[in-house]
């Protein structure tokens, strides 16, 4: 019988630490989603979360580049505001201290005349 020991894992002391959107933030961009998704605009978004930055993606199809990105960064928090709204070729559209007003990005989108 061989016994052969395991190699252990490095332990850094600390758990990785990642950034995450709180409970209001999602539901004030879930808010702006179901409302683009019930005007047939969007179908289908994505959430990452990593360690500087937490990124919501908006599709227009399942199998796409994302249209929209939302993204907190909060070390830009004392700079230019830690929320923006990225769209599909890098342009930032709307970066702000207040998620609420940068997401008005957004819903100017589903405005539109009718014939």
């Amino acid at each position: 019988m061989n016994i052969q020991n395991t190699t252990p894992f490095p332990n850094t002391g600390k758990p990785t630490d990642q950034v995450a959107f709180h409970r209001t933030e999602l539901s004030l961009i879930l808010g702006v989603y179901g409302q683009m998704v019930a005007a047939g605009e969007w179908r289908d978004y994505g959430m990452s979360f990593l360690r500087d930055v937490a990124i919501f993606s908006v599709f227009r199809r399942t199998a796409e580049h994302p249209i929209y990105r939302i993204e907190k960064r909060p070390k830009l928090r004392g700079k230019q505001g830690m929320y923006s709204v990225i769209a599909m070729d890098g342009q930032i559209l709307k970066r702000g201290h207040d998620l609420k007003t940068v997401l008005r990005v957004l819903e100017r989108k589903l405005i539109r005349a009718i014939d």
